[in-house]
């Protein structure tokens, strides 16, 4: 990794500064704000607002076609922890993306038109995601069994479509106001520019945007989990699945880079456990997956199968439990510890090959300790035992831990 370059503005924004070899910059602004800063009757609000960015800001009508117009391009995705938006552009250019970027953190058009055009496309991204498309309510049925107090228990797009449908300018106006800041976000440029201009440029065009009285998180901590959870559900899909949660640590936690190796054991690809042994060995799912949410605060170890048919989901159940058993009764092997470790590592390694990943990983990284640690993750992993792993699975797959969801097939969809 290069060097980084660091400068905080007296209006609380963050700089982050590396040259990477490429005719192209990237800008990538991180705003501290997701889906877990919203209420339980008003949710949504993050994912509405990575639209609302790109419908129109104080000086500049239409985002993309300036973009384009520059020769870049952009995107933007949204999490329970963060909203993350970026702009790529050629070298020439860079200063049309600092232009473009400070605009709309400056102010949105905020008109009744542009946030009916995106609360007409959340809408219908909602009912693609969650309502039409087979299986799309099962992040926010596992979300809600698992959770009982943390707004991780609805999912980023939103729990219920009217939250987005009520949703009015004045509310919309009101959440901007209180996330959307100079002090709440994370500036990190990457690629062929350097510091010294990168510098100037901000200073330019984000040091005169004033800081902003950013709404103070007040989140209940979830409560540890002290007894099993399990609903079941009947939908018009094609075969029965199983999913199940349990609480793990915080991204930030030791134990983290352990619970992620974890899940790569069970099912980092075919020669992965669940699916050697429960797919082609025992021939019990059609498909099964373990991954973790990863989130800031203490998040899920999850585990989602579909069943072959035939198969009862109570043994598709104990076929799970019986693997994740083996993960805290018995070591694992160096070796397959070695095979995980190092495909993180390629894995990881290549992750931070492209200027516009690297921009948003060190703004991550900055947000939860500092930029400099994504040279020290790899280390962390190659720091694992099977001690360790087996600590974890013991704090893990406990039986008053596990929330289940029995998904099961209705009768005119087999």
């Amino acid at each position: 990794m290069a060097d980084i370059n660091k400068y905080q503005f007296p209006n609380g924004l963050r700089l982050l500064h590396c040259c990477d070899d490429t005719q192209m910059v990237a800008l990538n602004l991180l705003y501290d704000v997701g889906s877990r800063d919203e209420v339980a009757d008003c949710t949504g609000f993050a994912h509405l607002f990575e639209h609302l960015m790109f419908g129109g800001s104080l000086h500049i009508a239409d985002f993309d076609a300036a973009v384009q117009q520059a020769g870049g391009e952009n995107n933007a995705w949204t999490s329970n922890d963060i909203t993350n938006y970026y702009t790529v552009v050629p070298r020439q250019n860079a200063e049309t993306a600092f232009w473009l970027e400070s605009d709309r953190m400056l102010g949105l058009e905020f008109s009744q038109r542009s946030l009916d055009v995106q609360k007409a496309v959340v809408i219908e991204e909602f009912k693609q995601r969650n309502l039409n498309q087979p299986y799309g309510d099962i992040s926010a049925l596992i979300r809600d069994l698992a959770y009982t107090h943390h707004p991780y228990r609805w999912p980023v797009i939103g729990r219920d479509i009217s939250h987005i449908e009520n949703a009015t300018l004045d509310e919309v106006r009101s959440f901007f106001y209180s996330h959307y800041a100079p002090n709440n976000c994370i500036l990190a440029v990457v690629g062929n520019i350097s510091f010294e201009e990168t510098l100037r440029l901000t200073e330019k065009w984000f040091a005169p945007i004033p800081r902003r009285e950013v709404m103070m998180r007040n989140i209940v901590p979830e409560p540890e989990q002290l007894q099993s959870r399990y609903v079941e559900v009947e939908r018009d899909v094609p075969l029965d699945a199983v999913v199940k949660a349990y609480h793990m640590c915080r991204r930030t936690d030791e134990m983290y880079q352990n619970c992620d190796l974890l899940s790569d054991v069970l099912s980092n690809g075919r020669s992965a456990r669940l699916f050697r042994r429960l797919v082609m060995e025992q021939k019990l799912f059609s498909s099964i997956d373990a991954s973790i949410t990863g989130d800031i605060d203490a998040g899920l170890f999850l585990v989602n199968g579909r069943l072959n048919k035939g198969v009862s989901l109570q043994q598709a159940d104990e076929a799970i439990e019986k693997e994740l058993s083996l993960l805290v009764e018995e070591s694992i092997p160096e070796r397959e510890i070695r095979k995980w470790v190092h495909k993180f590592e390629t894995g990881y390694l290549f992750s931070n090959m492209s200027y516009v990943d690297k921009a948003a990983n060190l703004a991550y990284y900055e947000l939860i300790d500092r930029a400099e640690a994504i040279d020290e993750e790899v280390e962390k992993y190659h720091r694992i035992t099977s001690d360790t792993l087996r600590s974890a699975a013991q704090s893990i797959f406990k039986a008053t831990n596990a929330s289940t969801l029995y998904y099961k097939a209705h009768a005119l969809g087999v």
